[in-house]
């Protein structure tokens, strides 16, 4: 009997050849789709890997666990990789490995397939998630497989094989870049883009409207959280009401793409130490990212905000590195969701032109007591007390050699 393989194939020039060459080289070869919400036509990328000489084809409906279980928790952790990237790729990646592996369990598969590079950090969240579940899984990754790059230098290499074994492909040596597209986001690299100081043409551009090109008119909404969780969006002006987690972050993408929000250029630090160039539409996750931050405001504690702050960029490192299901994320992410409890309410936002503005918000467990914080009264604060708490506070200054 052939050794079974499980590929994860996206369908695209690389994992067909890459299905081909493992077919080739004996390998009996079981492929996983997984839909992310990324815009392709999963069917036919089934079909095709049937005809290339696929055993079988998986797919799994992935959007609803992946923005639940996720895209949810990221955002309420504020998690953004060096300030700039919410970790769209970085997200789904876990997710896809998880259900590799679910699947392999399932066939009694033990060898694993993937179709990312040696130079990037999709290698390391593949292998990483696959290893800790199975510890004794072998892991063929052909972009480090000596054999492999001897015979693929480049795409020239890839489309002559491709041709010459028949595979159907879409790819031309003329494509600019390389794009990563699930519910979270769409990510383009590669091609002009290594270029840092190269300027995207707007045609690039699949999810977001340029700032030039957005509506006049700005929109109004209201989006409500429970628990650290968006439940709804509101149109302000006409009523509507989208509830659903899908629903609502697919409505978030969309809106907030015609109004031109959420495109980031960056250079970012690989896990494997080179830093690369990436450009980001993230519609939905801008949006909500701006929304969630403004809520805390009112129902986080002060020295719990300035903790919980503290642990974000840190998070955010343990995602793009690959480390979701780590102990170190458990850890972090239980007191995450222990400071989310309260932080529950609706804030109200403007989207115009690019920008995300918060216009107000509202909680049933606010901190904000007005007639504490007035200007206009007294009550409920003795203003005298700040004479003796300044004193207190200065006293370490004024003994302070300097």
């Amino acid at each position: 009997m052939k050794k079974k393989v499980l590929l994860a194939y996206s369908g695209g020039l690389d994992t067909s050849v890459i299905l081909k060459w493992l077919i080739n080289k004996g390998y009996d070869v079981v492929c996983f789709i997984a839909d992310v919400g990324q815009e392709e036509d999963l069917a036919a990328a089934k079909k095709k890997a049937l005809a290339v000489g696929a055993h079988s084809v998986h797919i799994a409906h992935l959007q609803k666990e992946f923005v639940e279980d996720y895209i949810f928790p990221s955002l309420k952790a504020h998690a953004v990789y060096e300030g700039k990237y919410l970790l769209g790729t970085s997200l789904a990646r876990p997710l896809i490995a998880k259900k590799l592996v679910e699947i392999a369990q399932g066939e009694k598969i033990a060898s694993f397939a993937h179709g990312a590079t040696g130079k990037g950090n999709d290698q390391v969240r593949f292998e990483l998630t696959i290893l800790k579940h199975i510890p004794s899984a072998e892991i063929i990754s052909p972009w480090k497989d000596p054999e492999f790059l001897a015979q693929f230098s480049g795409r020239t290499d890839m489309l002559k094989y491709a041709k010459e074994h028949n595979i159907p492909v879409t790819s031309t040596l003329e494509k600019p870049y390389s794009i990563d597209e699930n519910l979270m986001h769409t990510s383009y690299e590669g091609g002009n883009l290594e270029d840092p100081a190269y300027s995207p043409e707007e045609e690039m551009f699949r999810r977001t409207a340029s700032p030039k090109n957005a509506p006049d008119q700005e929109l109004k909404i209201a989006i409500e959280f429970q628990a650290g969780v968006p439940v709804s969006v509101v149109e302000m002006e006409n009523g509507k009401k989208i509830a659903g987690s899908v629903e609502l972050f697919k409505y978030l993408n969309e809106i907030g793409g015609k109004h031109a929000i959420g495109r980031t250029d960056l250079v970012e630090s690989r896990f494997v130490g080179m830093k690369s160039r990436g450009v980001y539409e993230t519609p939905a996750g801008t949006i909500l990212l701006k929304a969630h931050l403004d809520l805390e405001g009112i129902t986080l504690d002060r020295e719990v905000m300035l903790l919980k702050e503290g642990l974000a960029p840190k998070i955010a490192q343990i995602i793009y590195n690959g480390f979701w299901f780590s102990p170190e994320m458990e850890f972090l992410m239980a007191a995450v969701e222990q400071s989310q409890k309260k932080v529950t309410g609706k804030v109200f936002l403007t989207l115009y032109k690019g920008n995300v503005m918060v216009t107000g918000r509202t909680s049933p467990y606010t901190l904000y007591h007005p007639q504490i914080a007035s200007m206009d009264e007294i009550g409920g604060y003795d203003q005298t007390d700040a004479k003796g708490f300044i004193k207190l506070q200065a006293l370490r200054l004024m003994r302070a050699h300097g």
